[in-house]
């Protein structure tokens, strides 16, 4: 039992949605309100409407080395349950026990004060998060370096980029060497090799034995990096266990063939996507042995050079089987602004029966806009073809290998052994 470092029992946060606040009271307000109160007759109060669980009855044991990945919709209580865990926020009931030294990063740029330069922040977030100040300057150099910013670590962060912002603060938590890492998202911020760089990191910190909590929606990296995963519904635990089984149970909780933007954001955004067959018109369950595909459509609100749409197709389990990316075509992606439409369209006999998850990314070279692990989930049916005549195979793809047939030559004729015969060797003859 000494192993584990973080216990949740029964932990619940309510929250009262657009509950009126409590003014100051005087000491006469109070002393009529009591008399008031006396002489009332009170009717039993009806539950309050606007109350709202953000977490229910959630306990789960997480032992020391274990880098966990909490997973779960949007809403499902992911970064609720990472802001008790750091103490942002007390629970309603149920407590959680926590055992070391506790490094969060849970929103970009969490203690960071707009007029101090990037230089002060990183003392000033150091030692919210608990470092001293010899321990800050002893690892000033490698964070700095680490969040690339030496050219503006003097500037305030008023003036940074929100890329340059998440860089430096996660540079900070990741350099605390605490016994427990708590991150909520932050991968999804900044370009494509930064977050690689932030998945070593974590990869680093796990090697050396400390615990991790991470939130994120790319399932690609929750499975790379985790070694079990939380799974959260509407505030519930509803899984809790190896990472694979999870993973797959999140992917194939809610089949869809269409993805529509709850709200625009005024950024470049993803707005639809639809299953499609190749003349473009929408289905639901395509035969795998037909040609099929997607449209995406996507916004950008105002001119901006340099946008990039990619795609990846996660099998059932969130094995990712390929992606796409409009650089393979040499697809220009129009700079000004308006909204587009994309088509991508599979050639028939790619992907076997069975189910699938589409993911959608776009981007531009300084920051990722939008990452969707699962904007689409859909079912491949067996199509009328020889190659399912004899039941199903094994695997994600089906490749068109080249085959060949010829009699065996006579022992007589084979080449000796440790000798090769083949096109190569009868180059030289």
């Amino acid at each position: 039992m000494t192993d584990i470092v973080i216990r949740v029992e029964q932990l619940a946060k309510r929250y009262r949605i657009g509950a009126r606040r409590v003014g100051y009271l005087t000491l006469r307000d109070a002393m009529t309100r009591f008399m008031t109160a006396a002489w009332s007759i009170r009717e039993p109060k009806p539950p309050d409407p606007t109350e709202f669980w953000a977490l229910d009855d959630v306990s789960f044991e997480i032992a020391r080395g274990e880098v966990v990945g909490i997973i779960g919709g949007n809403g499902a209580g992911k970064s609720t349950l990472l802001k008790i865990l750091s103490r942002i926020t007390t629970p309603t009931r149920g407590r959680a026990r926590i055992v070391g030294r506790v490094g969060s990063l849970l929103e970009v740029g969490t203690g960071f004060h707009h007029e101090l330069t990037g230089r002060e922040n990183t003392y000033l977030y150091g030692a919210i998060l608990g470092m001293k100040r010899s321990e800050i300057e002893r690892k000033f150099d490698q964070i700095v370096a680490f969040a690339e910013v030496e050219q503006f670590i003097d500037t305030a962060v008023k003036y940074y980029s929100s890329g340059m912002y998440v860089r430096l603060a996660f540079a900070v938590a990741a350099h605390l060497e605490p016994e427990i890492l708590i991150v909520d998202e932050v991968l999804s911020v900044g370009d494509a090799r930064f977050q690689q760089k932030c998945l070593g990191k974590i990869d680093d910190v796990a090697r050396n034995g400390r615990t991790v909590l991470f939130v994120s929606h790319n399932m690609a990296a929750v499975q790379r990096l985790a070694t079990s995963a939380i799974l959260l519904e509407h505030g519930r635990l509803v899984g809790n266990g190896p990472i694979g089984p999870i993973v797959a149970r999140y992917l194939g909780s809610d089949s869809h063939v269409r993805y529509r933007a709850e709200r625009r954001t005024g950024r470049p955004q993803l707005l639809e996507a639809h299953l499609v067959d190749e003349r473009g018109r929408p289905i639901a369950k395509p035969l795998n042995t037909d040609s099929f595909g997607f449209r995406i459509s996507f916004v950008l609100p105002a001119a901006r050079s340099g946008i990039k749409l990619g795609i990846g197709v996660l099998a059932g389990d969130g094995t990712m089987v390929f992606t796409s990316r409009t650089d393979d075509v040499a697809m220009a992606v129009p700079a000004g602004a308006g909204e587009y439409d994309v088509s991508i369209i599979l050639p028939p006999d790619t992907l076997l029966a069975g189910d699938y998850h589409l993911a959608l990314y776009l981007w531009d070279a300084g920051e990722m806009f939008e990452e969707r692990e699962r904007a689409l989930s859909f079912s491949l049916e067996h199509g009328p073809s020889v190659l399912y005549a004899n039941g199903g195979r094994q695997g994600l793809v089906h490749v068109r290998c080249s085959w060949a047939l010829e009699p065996a030559a006579s022992l007589d004729d084979r080449p000796a052994a440790g000798t090769y015969a083949g096109p190569l060797a009868r180059l030289g003859s």
